[in-house]
């Protein structure tokens, strides 16, 4: 017993060390879940106001997503909301952007307007939203109202 105390002492010094270096590294702010979901929920209560049945995927900066739903809306709309959405988490521009840039083959890039990126108010990128089920303008337009809604913004500063 006594000779297992001395190895439990080292490997703890030995994780101690290890994970010291972890201290050194600065936080970036990351979308949470309450948000994603209030923006989400914020564009689909906009889209029935305006007599719209819309799919609205909400991602963060790595193109994970985060907060999904659809009112009443096909399932290839829920596909291509998630889509335009990750495509300006990725890209950090809106959809409208990318398809002018003449790389439709790039990868989780998207062509249809709807996507728009999500930043903080200092510009630091948070993720990306895709809306789709109505008209393309529409669909960025609730996607920048949904952002807005939430304190934050579509274009960087």
């Amino acid at each position: 017993m006594k000779a297992t105390l001395p190895v439990v002492v080292a490997v703890a010094a030995s994780l101690g060390a290890a994970i010291a270096p972890l201290h050194a590294q600065s936080l970036r702010p990351a979308l949470d879940f309450a948000t994603a979901d209030a923006i989400r929920d914020h564009c689909l209560a906009a889209a029935d106001r305006a007599g719209y049945t819309v799919a609205v995927a909400v991602f963060d900066a790595g193109g994970d997503l985060v907060s999904f739903g659809k009112d009443r809306t096909s399932p290839a709309a829920g596909a291509v909301a998630q889509w335009k959405g990750r495509s300006a988490a990725i890209y950090g521009y809106s959809t409208a952007q990318t398809a002018t840039w003449n790389i439709p083959a790039a990868p989780m890039i998207s062509t249809a307007q709807g996507g728009v990126p999500i930043f903080t108010t200092d510009g630091q990128d948070l993720g990306g939203v895709g809306v789709s089920g109505a008209p393309s303008e529409f669909d960025e337009a609730c996607g920048t109202a949904a952002v807005q809604a939430a304190g934050l913004r579509v274009t960087r500063p």
